[in-house]
C-alpha cells in the first residue's frame, strides 16, 4: 500500500519555476497543503541564496537546499545554517584538469554573496556583481568556494558533451554535473556533495527514511536526488535521460506535472 510522503524535495528551475520565472497558484497551493498537514518541504536547487527571495516570497514556508547541495539554507530568516565548501587546492586541480582537455573552456566561481568570473566567461546572469572580470580565475581563488562554474563560451560543445569529458577525468577531485542541456555549462561542487547526498543527511537527521520521501527534478544535477528517494518523478520536458533515474515520469512543469501528482499522494493515508 502506498502511504502519503514525510518529505517532498523538489528542483526549482525546469520543475515547478516555469523558464520565464513564473509560479502556478496551483503549484503554491498544493505545497501550503502538504506544509500544513505536516509534511517536511525542501526546495534543493542549483541556485546561491540570492536567487532565493522570489520563492520565500511565492511560498513563505519550507527548507532550502542550494548550490547543489553545497548549502543548507533557512529560507525564512535569510541565513546560512551549513555549508559543505570547495577548498582552494580542490578548485585550482579541477581548473587545471579542465583547461587541458577543454582548451577553450573558461571559469566563474560563487559564494552565496559573491561571483566572479574570467573576462572570457560570457555570463548570463550576475554579470553585474562583477563587470570586469580577470584574465585567470585562479587569481580569486583564495578562499573554499560554493560552486565552480565552467563555460564553453563558443558553444562549441554543449553541456552534455562536457559532462561526458568531465566526469571521467574529475573522478575523486570534485563533483561535476549541469542543469541545463540547451547551455555549455558545467557546475562542479565539492567531492562527495550533491543534491542526493545532502538532501538524505536532512532526511536522517529528521527520522525519515528514503521511502517516505518523494523528488522531483528535470536535469543532471537532480538524477542524485530522483534516485535516492523512494519515489521521484522526472520533468517530463526534462533531460531525455531523467527517467533512466527517476521512479516516474511527471507531466511538462508548464502543465503543473509536480502540482499534478502531489495532489495525489497527498491524499494518502498516512503511514503509522
Amino acid at each position: 500500500m502506498n502511504f502519503r510522503p514525510k518529505l517532498i524535495a523538489t528542483d526549482l528551475d525546469g520543475t515547478i519555476v516555469a523558464h520565464y520565472g513564473e509560479i502556478s497558484q496551483r503549484t503554491i497551493d498544493v505545497f501550503l497543503k502538504a506544509h500544513a498537514m505536516g509534511i517536511e518541504i525542501f526546495f534543493v536547487t542549483g541556485r546561491p541564496p540570492r536567487w532565493m527571495p522570489e520563492i520565500q516570497n511565492a511560498f513563505g514556508i519550507g527548507s532550502a537546499i542550494c548550490g547543489n547541495g553545497a548549502m543548507l539554507y533557512d529560507l525564512q530568516a535569510g541565513v546560512v545554517l551549513e555549508e559543505w565548501l570547495m577548498p582552494v587546492n580542490a578548485q585550482l586541480e579541477a581548473v587545471s584538469i579542465l583547461r587541458k582537455a577543454i582548451p577553450t573552456i573558461s571559469f566563474a566561481v560563487e559564494s552565496h554573496d559573491y561571483f566572479h568570473r574570467e573576462i572570457d566567461y560570457v555570463a548570463k546572469w550576475d554579470v553585474g556583481l562583477d563587470n570586469v572580470g580577470v584574465e585567470k580565475i585562479e587569481v580569486i581563488m583564495k578562499s573554499p568556494a560554493l560552486k565552480l562554474l565552467a563555460r564553453c563560451s563558443n558553444q562549441e560543445l554543449s553541456s552534455d558533451e562536457m559532462l561526458t569529458i568531465a566526469l571521467p577525468i574529475l573522478d575523486g577531485v570534485v563533483t561535476v554535473t549541469h542543469s541545463n542541456p540547451h547551455e555549455s555549462l558545467l557546475e562542479i561542487s565539492t567531492h562527495g556533495v550533491s543534491k542526493g547526498a545532502t538532501l538524505a543527511k536532512m532526511a536522517q537527521r529528521l527520522g525519515i527514511d528514503a521511502r517516505d520521501c518523494v523528488s522531483f527534478g528535470d536535469n543532471p544535477n537532480d538524477f542524485s536526488m530522483l534516485e535516492w528517494c523512494g519515489r521521484s518523478f522526472a520533468m517530463g520536458d526534462g533531460h531525455p535521460d531523467g527517467k533512466n533515474h527517476a521512479k516516474g515520469q511527471a507531466l511538462p512543469h508548464n502543465e503543473d506535472g509536480v502540482a499534478i501528482i502531489l495532489e495525489e499522494l497527498i491524499q494518502l493515508p498516512s503511514r503509522a
